[in-house]
């Protein structure tokens, strides 16, 4: 499975944590987000991976910034993403069950690395239930064609 994953300068620390731990589970990796702990707009780096997301160039997405909350909101403009800020395991379950999400995003300075993994992994390892939340989803990407 193909990860992109993107982030602004206050998670450079937690999206090299991460990165390095979802390659060591065999995922592979594409970084959308900086390097550099210079000041940087999360917006720019949400953009980017989320339109990854969209055409198909990863499987799912991963968007760090301090809280989580400016890079969802960044990537949730791209048409077809279902982006949700998840500060732990349940929430990204619920997210992947019910939302079929397609990127997660958390917060560097909301939960610690150890954490961060385990929302990780729960994400990417739950399927969408499809039925009834099928249709909701269904309704969702409705209203984003309509605007």
């Amino acid at each position: 499975m193909k990860i992109g994953i993107g982030n602004d300068h206050a998670a450079l620390d937690m999206k090299n944590e991460i990165m390095a731990y979802l390659e060591e589970k065999g995922y592979e990796i594409v970084n959308f987000g900086t390097d550099s702990p210079e000041s940087c707009d999360y917006p720019i780096y949400g953009e980017k991976v989320a339109n990854a997301v969209a055409n198909g160039e990863v499987d799912f997405g991963i968007a760090i910034c301090g809280t989580g909350i400016g890079i969802s909101l960044a990537c949730n403009k791209v048409n077809g993403i279902r982006c949700c800020v998840c500060s732990e395991p349940y929430s990204a379950e619920m997210s992947r069950k019910h939302n079929n999400a397609n990127m997660l995003a958390f917060g560097a300075r909301v939960i610690g690395p150890e954490l961060a993994k385990m929302i990780c992994d729960t994400f990417l390892t739950t399927e969408f239930e499809g039925g009834r939340h099928q249709r909701r989803v269904d309704i969702i990407s409705e209203i984003e064609g309509k605007n």
